[in-house]
Parts: structure tokens; sequence; C-alpha cells
């Protein structure tokens, strides 16, 4: 069975779902119920009646989800369960975990790296039970602008301003199946502050 935890750190609920130390899914949002809503799906069962049990890992899960989301370059060990997902599903997160902070990427140039289309690559960021830790908020659309987010368009271009580094130029990233072109995160920030 799995074990619950969430957090309210400033304005902002953090969660994660786990059994012993896998992670099957993390999640934020400004409110614990869309948390709850957002673990519920990853594991596919109604958690929000479920005690909360915080525990030491627990707790190091919400410290690196609350310094991704804080725009820190975080490196982590974290193990996820990730087998409930499509093999092509694992591969799209796959390739966007590999964006550094400080970047962004398209929905079709993951397409272009993993295969597929991007509407599909669009659906699997909808899904994604790994977020913050498979940066779903530094995938884009193809004139970079924002494309959607489930926890809002505020929401994505705030965690895109913290993470600036200040690069300047576009880069590629070595996949298994190919390259990934991803821009500086300054762009897409350029774009929304024209409007």
């Amino acid at each position: 069975m799995v074990d619950v935890y969430t957090e309210k750190i400033g304005d902002v609920w953090f969660g994660v779902v786990y059994e012993n130390e896998t992670v099957y899914g993390t999640g934020f949002a400004r409110n614990e119920t869309r948390v709850f809503e957002g673990l519920s799906d990853a594991v596919k069962q109604d958690l929000s009646k479920q005690e909360k049990k915080k525990t030491r890992f627990a707790e190091s899960v919400i410290e690196v989800l609350k310094n991704m989301y804080n725009g820190k370059d975080v490196s982590h060990d974290l193990r996820t369960r990730s087998n409930h997902l499509s093999k092509y599903a694992m591969t799209v997160m796959d390739a966007v975990s590999k964006v550094p902070v400080g970047y962004v990427t398209s929905y079709g140039n993951v397409a272009k790296a993993v295969g597929g289309g991007p509407r599909a690559v669009g659906q699997i960021m909808a899904r994604n039970p790994f977020a913050p830790i498979c940066p779903c908020q530094r995938v884009v659309k193809s004139d970079l602008t924002l494309g959607g987010y489930g926890g809002g368009l505020d929401m994505k271009i705030a965690f895109l301003k913290r993470e600036r580094r200040g690069y300047k130029s576009e880069k590629e990233i070595a996949l298994d199946h190919g390259k990934l072109l991803v821009f500086p995160v300054e762009r897409v920030i350029e774009k929304v502050e024209k409007k």
C-alpha cells in the first residue's frame, strides 16, 4: 500500500505518494485538494481520505520539490515507479527530464527527438505524475509561447522566471533516440512580457 504526504511551504502545497523509498507521484499546487487530486491520478486511487505519513524519506522528497519549485538546480537520486506509464510516455518524460534549468524546449522538438507528434507529447505532459521532477514547465509551444500548464499559465511563467540563468544561445541535448534542441528560458519570458 502506498503512503502519501503533503506539506505547505509558503503559499504552495507540495505532495508525494510513495512506498518505502520509491516515488509513485509528486505534485504541487496552491491548495492541498489539487495536490491530492494529482497524486490520486498518479496511482489511480482516491488518496483524499488517506492519513498522511511523514517520514524522513517523504520530507526529503518535499525538500527536492521545494528547491526545484524555487528555481534551484537540484540533483537527486529519487527512484520513481513508472511502470503504469506506456513505453512512449516514459521515453517522452525521460527526454523532458534532461532539459536543464535555464532552458526550455517545444512539444515539437521533443516529438522530433523521440518520435510521435507534438500533441501526444502535450498530452503526456498534461498528465505528468512527477511534476516538477519531470520538468513539464520547461516544455512550450514551437513559437516559444507558453502553451498549457495544469497549475495555470501564471504559475508556469513564474516558475520559468525563477529558472532564469542568463543563457544566450540554444544547444542540443544528446538522447538515446536523437538530439533535443533547447532554448534559453529568457526567450519565452521576453515573449510573455511583450504581450
